[in-house]
């Protein structure tokens, strides 16, 4: 008996949609330098930016924190949650928590990640925190 749905043909596309795991597999065994993983990531998601987040959206992004003494993540994997007239917030993959970003802190833009590839990206240490 062969049933009507093919629900391979769904992951199949899924897996196809996923620019990360195409482009980036070998990433982690190619360097260990977080700018370096940052820039591939930046050409793999080139062509989904965004100037402003959409609340409910990922982002990874470039960040540089304007606050002296303080440990920031430069290169954040957020779920956008809110959004104001002097930036925005998001709970960011790396921290596990919820941070606020700044406008004048955002050097470019803001790369948009789908659901599918956030696993992905999250097995990439590409987070660098410095301490300003």
């Amino acid at each position: 008996m062969t049933d009507s749905f093919d629900f391979n043909d769904g992951i199949e596309q899924q897996q196809e949609d996923n620019r990360i795991r195409q482009y980036l597999s070998d990433l982690n065994n190619q360097t260990n330098d977080p700018e370096e993983m940052m820039l591939e990531i930046m050409e793999v998601l080139k062509e989904t930016v965004e100037p402003i987040p959409e609340v409910g959206k990922f982002y990874t992004f470039v960040y540089n924190a304007k606050t002296p003494n303080i440990q920031y993540d430069q290169h954040p994997l957020i779920a956008c949650t809110d959004l104001f007239k002097w930036g925005f917030r998001g709970i960011n993959y790396h921290w596990q928590s919820s941070r606020s970003y700044t406008w004048d802190e955002l050097p470019g833009v803001l790369y948009t990640v789908k659901y599918i590839e956030l696993d992905d990206l999250l097995g990439i240490p590409y987070a660098k925190f410095i301490t300003k």
